[in-house]
């Protein structure tokens, strides 16, 4: 696993020198669907810090075996009776997608990052909003007191060839500038990219990357 970490590291920073960007400004998330604490705890022992977890339960069995050092984060969707879950376990939240659930946290009172789910090939299979709704939310946004907007995520189809999703990734960057005008904010993560593609995303500007198959291998 060390190796494999350090292979991927490899590849974020050259995939930063052709987009002449330092490496520093991309966050290596380490997916854990899947994986025990004891594989997630010998991930950090190799200098990953950054976790990202799908499930809610799933995560609260790890997260609470864990002392303070480690930074988690919440990628999958959301069901909205376990929302109220989320402050206590999360620093992030990657999959924001309807204003309740931004309501439903906010009411537990603690500082939480968020990033807004978008879903911008329009695939049925997939969570996330549209540009719509994404303006609505952001439109109310100064209501919530503990919530931090701070930028955007998106998962594209599977591509064998990731050349072949790499206009999605541009054009999330190119919603990440237009909103941040419109609303005035200063919202900076776009959270892109996985094993199969994230050096392309790198490249389009991707500050967290969330990697699981290529650090922890297939899982069932």
């Amino acid at each position: 696993m060390d190796n494999a970490i350090k292979r991927i590291r490899e590849r974020i920073a050259g995939a930063c020198s052709r987009a002449g960007r330092s490496e520093s400004e991309v966050r290596l998330i380490g997916a854990t669907k899947g994986v025990n604490a004891e594989r997630i705890r010998y991930a950090a022992s190799c200098g990953l810090t950054d976790f990202g977890e799908n499930y809610i339960q799933e995560a609260k069995e790890k997260i609470e075996r864990f002392d303070e050092g480690v930074c988690w984060h919440m990628i999958g969707h959301i069901q909205t009776n376990k929302a109220k879950h989320i402050p206590k376990l999360f620093d992030y939240v990657h999959s924001i997608d309807r204003w309740e659930l931004l309501e439903m946290m906010d009411k537990y009172g603690k500082s939480l990052k968020v990033l807004f789910e978008l879903n911008l090939a329009g695939e049925s299979s997939k969570h996330g909003t549209g540009e719509d709704n994404l303006k609505r939310m952001l439109e109310k946004a100064g209501e919530l007191k503990h919530i931090e907007p701070v930028g955007l995520m998106t998962m594209p189809p599977f591509a064998e060839n990731p050349e072949d999703v790499r206009a999605i990734f541009r054009r999330l960057k190119t919603l990440l500038q237009s909103v941040n005008r419109e609303f005035s904010l200063h919202m900076s993560e776009l959270s892109m990219g996985m094993s199969s593609d994230f050096e392309v995303a790198v490249e389009e500007g991707a500050t967290m990357v969330r990697i699981g198959t290529a650090i922890f291998g297939e899982r069932k």
